[in-house]
């Protein structure tokens, strides 16, 4: 089935959360430059953040087998500053050869095992120029303790489903991105007890 034909994946989730994010990435991302999405996902976040900030190129990555809908809506969008997908499976995949003034990722922490959320930061840490900045979105862990109850129950699933998988601690995220050149700049509280971690590389 050709990208024209292909119908547009949704996922509501992005949908409620896309305008919070916009607002803030806006602040952390505004000086003009290139941004590297890990897990695009629907591609639903890609089109918007770029319509919002059209001072910004977004490079979408994903699984091969998301590209088609990622496609569907770059196409959908008409917009020339979202780049079509690439390839990046953070655990075997070889990383774009471009430097990066910025790096995206949403709900993908608790969803990649902990060593590929390692995979992750060490892939960033090659592509992002000096004092990039990575923000990484999703439900974390303070001090030990879940933020709700909603994150809890979130967690148990999420460990029902593979045991890999789980809502991480922000301390741990923290001295995982100190031990490959990224320094936490800022945990920003999002709706739906979410946060958005910003990372400067130093």
């Amino acid at each position: 089935m050709d990208e024209g034909h292909t119908i547009k994946p949704c996922c509501e989730a992005c949908e409620r959360n896309k305008f919070a994010i916009a607002d803030t990435l806006a602040i952390i991302f505004a000086a003009p430059g290139e941004v590297l999405e890990i897990g695009s996902g629907t591609g639903q976040h890609a089109v918007f953040f770029a319509a919002e900030m059209p001072h910004l190129t977004w490079h979408c990555s994903e699984l091969a087998d998301r590209h088609a809908g990622i496609n569907a809506w770059i196409s959908y969008s008409g917009l020339n500053n979202v780049i079509r997908p690439v390839e990046i499976d953070v655990g075997s995949s070889t990383w774009p050869a471009q430097d990066f003034d910025y790096a995206f990722s949403a709900n993908t922490a608790h969803i990649m095992s902990w060593e590929n959320v390692t995979n992750m930061f060490t892939g960033l840490a090659g592509v992002l120029k000096p004092s990039a900045k990575f923000a990484l979105y999703g439900p974390f862990n303070i001090a030990g303790r879940f933020t709700s109850e909603g994150n809890r129950k979130f967690d148990r699933m999420l460990r029902a489903e593979h045991r890999e998988m789980g809502i991480r601690h922000l301390e741990d995220v923290a001295e995982l991105a100190a031990s490959k050149g990224f320094s936490i700049m800022d945990n920003i509280a999002m709706p739906a007890n979410n946060r958005l971690l910003v990372f400067d590389k130093a």
